[in-house]
């Protein structure tokens, strides 16, 4: 069976067999569909430096320091590749699935199904990608080139009962069929902890070295779509006892903030539902980001226009402004505006380091970028210094709960809806998720995995 990295392999690529991580970083560049490419599911670069922005402050507004992981280099795109190579990887090695025998279907809203799609057939199985019929057609273009096949359920982004259904209906038509399903599969939950955590952890150090922060860091944002990103900072908060956790939702469709309901904007977030694998008793504070600054913010950047203004009118350096239109899509500036608020609402600064994330780039929203410019018209000078000012340098400190008993245990509870009425969850496996003991059990299974798949490289 086709495999790639470890566990450890992917925090530190630099321990991979040389041949193969040479082989594999030209592959990257010239032969993007090379299963030699799993072996680039890492956050660092050919030089092993992790892939990061340290935000200007023309941009941020505020004295903290706001860093952005970005995940435009990983295969496929986008981070969620390590979270589906993660899934397929456990089951795979644990006997669960068996590309002879078994076609994977990946439940998504977009970035986890083509990561499945690339990871599936890479590793030479039959691959399905559900996925709503609203996403942005760059999504279902990437599906069909990785070479999965889709299937295209009612809605958009929050629509992720329909999603479920038709999982439903799948599993119920073919014993072949096999679900991995990120909203519940700890797989998701270990890439993050492990590979993303830790990588943020010496990030920290590599900061301090560079004379940014004090070697530690503040505060983690993250929207929430599958909750896998957001649980890197399980492992920040074990180094930093004081770290604060800060989850993300949009506005229009409040689920945690206020048990609400609607659909909204933000490609990758917001499904409407708490998941399996969202450890709430972890959050700190929880803040909900307007669709539309999230939409006007990358437009800014889509723009010339808008990176013109960014240059001539805030300062930004021409450099940053080409980088950041590259790295950015629209729920990494809805990252970066909950960081914003995050620094003020903490009251950081200059010595403290925010940390968010780019889950994938630009590259996967030239269609929503072209619809906003039919709908709203040109982008002229005084419409970009208003988005600029009023979405990055006045994002203000409304729309916050923090994460106190009571709300933590109401979003914890909230996952009874989903995984014991609809998913067949029991209410005791419900109420284990309260022990911390449950979460740094999955968390020690690292090790586990990764002993397995060295002892299937020797056989």
């Amino acid at each position: 069976m086709v495999t790639g990295p470890s566990f450890e392999e992917m925090l530190h690529p630099q321990t991979i067999d040389p041949k193969i991580r040479a082989d594999a970083l030209a592959a990257l560049e010239n032969d993007p569909l090379n299963p030699l490419n799993l072996y680039n599911i890492t956050w660092r670069d050919p030089q092993n430096q992790i892939y990061h922005i340290v935000l200007p402050r023309e941009l941020t507004g505020v004295d903290a320091n706001i860093v952005l992981i970005y995940g435009m280099h990983f295969p496929s795109g986008s981070h969620k590749v390590g979270a589906a190579y993660s899934v397929l990887l456990e089951k795979q090695l644990l006997g669960e699935v068996d590309p002879n025998a078994h076609t994977l279907v990946w439940p998504s809203t977009g970035n986890y199904g083509i990561g499945g799609a690339f990871i599936g057939c890479r590793m030479e199985y039959d691959s399905i990608v559900v996925l709503p019929e609203e996403m942005s057609q760059e999504r279902f273009d990437r599906i069909t080139r990785y070479g999965a096949r889709i299937i295209r359920t009612a809605g958009s982004e929050s629509n992720v009962k329909e999603i479920y259904d038709e999982v439903k209906r799948l599993r119920g038509s073919d014993p072949k069929i096999r679900v991995l399903n990120q909203f519940e599969v700890m797989g998701n939950y270990r890439f993050h902890y492990h590979v993303t955590g830790n990588t943020l952890v010496e990030l920290a150090a590599e900061l301090q070295d560079e004379g940014i922060g004090a070697g530690m860091i503040s505060a983690y944002v993250s929207a929430m779509g599958s909750a896998g990103t957001i649980a890197a900072g399980d492992r920040l908060k074990q180094i930093w006892p004081d770290h604060k956790i800060v989850g993300l939702e949009p506005i229009q469709c409040p689920t945690l903030y206020n048990n609400g309901y609607g659909a909204h904007e933000i490609q990758g977030i917001g499904d409407k539902h708490v998941t399996w694998i969202h450890n709430v008793f972890n959050m700190d504070a929880l803040m909900a980001i307007d669709d539309m600054d999230a939409l006007n913010g990358l437009r800014i950047l889509a723009e010339e226009r808008g990176r013109q203004v960014l240059r001539e009118r805030f300062g930004l350096a021409e450099g940053m402004a080409r980088q950041l239109s590259q790295a950015l899509g629209i729920s990494g500036i809805c990252n970066i505006i909950g960081a914003i608020k995050t620094a003020k609402f903490y009251n950081l600064g200059r010595q403290d380091v925010v940390v968010t994330v780019a889950t994938d780039a630009m590259e996967r929203y030239g269609s929503v970028m072209k619809q906003l410019r039919r709908q709203h018209g040109p982008l002229d000078e005084a419409r970009a210094t208003a988005i600029i000012d009023g979405v990055f340098h006045r994002a203000g400190t409304d729309w916050v709960v923090e994460g106190s008993r009571e709300a933590r245990e109401r979003w914890h509870n909230l996952k009874y809806y989903t995984w014991v009425e609809q998913q067949g969850k029991t209410v005791a496996e419900l109420d284990a998720q309260r022990d911390p003991a449950w979460w740094i059990g999955h968390q020690e299974r690292v090790a586990e995995i990764d002993k397995r798949l060295l002892a299937q490289r020797r056989q």
